[in-house]
């Protein structure tokens, strides 16, 4: 989920925790539940650290190992004890367990969406991206709202209260899955192709993105209000090409492959060689495709620049001319 998502929910299992009788005892101990809550429902997404040793190096490593079942029980145990040099707390297991909470819904929450995570590291690195959420989901976002106001009026109640919302939360992600389940048949029917179909979920609930990937090429459609549209198409004629083969060796194009099994190249000639683009058809929106990784090689195959990013189809193009000079 989007970081605004993940804070309120913070706020929100701090609400929670007011069922607690070993949390409510003192106010110190509501303090560390709060710091323990917020902070825990944050610190999967430390890894965004890695913006500062480049783009390649985020890819690889945006929801790994941050998120992994192991660190479930690692960073709560950080936190917890940067929170007890700080504050005296009367039960440091009491705060582990809710920093622990946090910490779990956050990686468990962002498995749902199209992102995914490598949650089940370091027993296996694969992805897992359910397709039933979008990053930023309005409904879970406007449930903690709703929850917020009723604690300003009713401030007493606030365990039950959040007691309520997750409940709601816990409903309505349900009801979504069944929604995927049901929209994934009903696409497969209405097409009548034979292939492999990936169902993605937008911020609107009654709108969905359709990826369908077929031996010869990739279609992207779009559901909207249960009408179907195809948007795009590309040929996946250039995936055995040699220029594909090699742009695979650099360091941007593998950290992309690292992180999509979506990628599908596009193999441009160029008078000085090849450009390679790798596009990942999950985020094809308006006839573009943001998140892209781009090779450049010489006329012996050899890697001359490359980049991995979220781009729009102007800022690649450009970035694309200036490795190709």
């Amino acid at each position: 989920m989007d970081t605004g998502t993940h804070f309120v929910m913070g706020i929100g299992l701090y609400g929670l925790a007011h069922l607690d009788p070993a949390v409510t005892s003192n106010p110190d101990m509501l303090y560390a539940a709060l710091l323990g809550t917020v902070i825990g429902s944050q610190a999967p997404d430390l890894d965004t650290l890695y913006r500062l040793k480049g783009n390649a190096t985020y890819v690889r490593n945006h929801r790994g190992w941050t998120h992994s079942s192991l660190m479930v029980l690692v960073w709560p145990t950080i936190i917890s004890a940067l929170i007890s040099l700080f504050v005296p707390v009367s039960s440091l297991l009491t705060i582990w367990l809710w920093t622990c909470l946090a910490v779990f819904i956050h990686i468990f929450i962002d498995c749902f969406n199209t992102y995914g995570t490598q949650a089940l590291r370091p027993f296996k690195s694969n992805w897992i991206s359910l397709n039933i959420i979008n990053i930023f989901d309005p409904v879970i976002f406007i449930l903690h709202l709703i929850g917020f106001f009723i604690w300003y009026i009713y401030q007493p109640n606030a365990g039950v209260i959040f007691a309520v919302i997750y409940v709601c939360m816990v409903v309505y992600v349900a009801w979504r899955t069944i929604a995927h389940h049901r929209i994934t048949k009903w696409t497969k029917r209405i097409t009548k192709l034979e292939g492999k179909f990936t169902i993605i979920p937008t911020y609107r609930l009654r709108n969905w993105n359709v990826i369908v990937e077929m031996e010869d090429e990739v279609r992207m459609g779009e559901i909207r209000r249960r009408n179907f549209y195809w948007t795009g198409r590309i040929s996946r004629a250039d995936e055995n090409h040699l220029a594909t083969l090699k742009s695979k060796e650099c360091n941007a194009v593998s950290s992309f492959l690292s992180f999509t099994s979506y990628g599908y190249p596009q193999v441009l000639t160029r008078e000085n060689g090849y450009l390679v683009k790798w596009l990942d058809v999950r985020y094809y929106h308006k006839k573009q495709f943001p998140f892209v990784a781009v090779a450049h090689l010489d006329q012996n195959y050899d890697i001359v620049g490359s980049f991995v990013g979220w781009l729009s189809d102007k800022q690649a193009e450009k970035r694309a001319e200036n490795i190709a000079k």
